[in-house]
C-alpha cells in the first residue's frame, strides 16, 4: 500500500444537467480543489474524471466519479485498489441534507446515514473506516417539497452567493486533514456556521 498519497474522491452525478445541482456539491469541492492545487482533471480512470499533484508536498490523487451517485463504489473501489491507497487516506466528500446549509462535518468513520452514493462506496470497500467530509444542502424550505427534486435543483438566490464561502471553507477543511490529520481537522472546522447573507 502507498503510505504517503491521498486519494479525494467528491461524489455527484455526471452531465450539464446536474453541474450546479445541490446533490453535487462534492464534485464542486474537488474542483475548488484542483483550482487551488493546479491539478489538472483531464485524466479518465476506473470510471472517474482524474487529476494528480501535490499540496504542500503531499502526494495528491483527486477523483470525480461518473458512474452516477448511487454507484458511487463501482468507481472508488477500483481507484482505491489503483492507487494503493490505505482507508485513512481515502477521503470522501459529499453532500448532507441533515446538515444545515454553510456547516461541514468532518468524520473520521461511520455509516451512510441513508446517502445511497456512501452507502455503495462502504458495500465496495466492505468497510465504514474511511476519513468523509459532508457537506450541508439542507433539507427543503417549502412543505411539501419532494427531497428528490430538491438535491436535483441548482443553487440559487442568497444560496449562490454563500456557496462560494462553503466550499472555500470545505477546501480549507481538506487542506488541514492533510496536513494534520482528521482530528485535528475536526476539531477546527465541525463547529464553524456560516451565516447567511
Amino acid at each position: 500500500m502507498n503510505k504517503e498519497k491521498y486519494l479525494i474522491v467528491g461524489l455527484g452525478n455526471p452531465g450539464k444537467q446536474y453541474e450546479a445541482s445541490r446533490h453535487n456539491v462534492g464534485f464542486m469541492a474537488v474542483d475548488r480543489l484542483a483550482a487551488r492545487w493546479q491539478i489538472e482533471m483531464r485524466r479518465h480512470r476506473k470510471n472517474a474524471q482524474t487529476g494528480e499533484g501535490k499540496f504542500d508536498g503531499i502526494p495528491v490523487e483527486l477523483a470525480k466519479p461518473k458512474t452516477f451517485m448511487n454507484n458511487s463504489g463501482l468507481s472508488v473501489g477500483p481507484l482505491q485498489r489503483l492507487y494503493g491507497v490505505e482507508a485513512d487516506h481515502l477521503l470522501v466528500v459529499y453532500d448532507d441534507l441533515d446538515l444545515a446549509f454553510g456547516r461541514i462535518r468532518l468524520r473520521a468513520e461511520g455509516g451512510a446515514a441513508g446517502h445511497h452514493g456512501m452507502e455503495s462506496i462502504i458495500a465496495k470497500l466492505s468497510t465504514r473506516e474511511f476519513p468523509r467530509l459532508r457537506i450541508g444542502i439542507g433539507r427543503p424550505k417549502h412543505e411539501g417539497e419532494d427531497v428528490i427534486d430538491f438535491v436535483l435543483t441548482d443553487f440559487h438566490g442568497s444560496d449562490r452567493v454563500k456557496l462560494d464561502a462553503v466550499l472555500r471553507q470545505a477546501a480549507d477543511a481538506v487542506e488541514m486533514f492533510l496536513r494534520s490529520g482528521i482530528e485535528l481537522a475536526m476539531t477546527r472546522f465541525n463547529g464553524n456556521y456560516l451565516e447567511g447573507e
